[in-house]
């Protein structure tokens, strides 16, 4: 087993909330890449768009998620997905952080994954 580390005293300014990258690991072989983030009280994230598809994951607080057609409340426990090319964003304005856990992969990630594991399983 092998525990990577949250270190809230590194996170990394990104997209208007402190984040820090999770995976890629080199340890995990997976065919997505993640980053947990904290939107401060009364923050919000850059918008958002990508050929990439997304899952959001809400881990702690209340907040709103916005896309380019509706704004809805988001909070602990929600999970929200986002197809390709559909903007986003997170906007927090209550007055405690908004911690998420964001998850992302595209067709070539997952070709990445498979040629590892094709890799891994003929060493073995």
């Amino acid at each position: 087993m092998e525990i990577r580390p949250l270190v809230r005293e590194k996170l990394n300014r990104e997209n208007g909330a402190d984040a820090q990258r999770l995976v890629p690991w080199a340890l995990l072989n997976a065919p997505f890449e993640a980053s947990w983030c904290v939107v401060p009280p009364g923050g919000a994230t850059g918008r958002d768009q990508h050929h990439e598809y997304e899952l959001i994951i809400a881990m702690t607080g209340e907040a709103e998620v916005a896309s380019d057609t509706e704004r809805r409340p988001f909070k602990a426990g929600d999970i929200v997905h986002f197809p390709p090319q559909n903007e986003h964003w997170v906007v927090n304005e209550g007055t405690e952080e908004f911690q998420m856990y964001c998850i992302w992969w595209d067709t070539d990630m997952s070709h990445v994954f498979l040629d590892r594991h094709a890799k891994t399983e003929a060493q073995a």
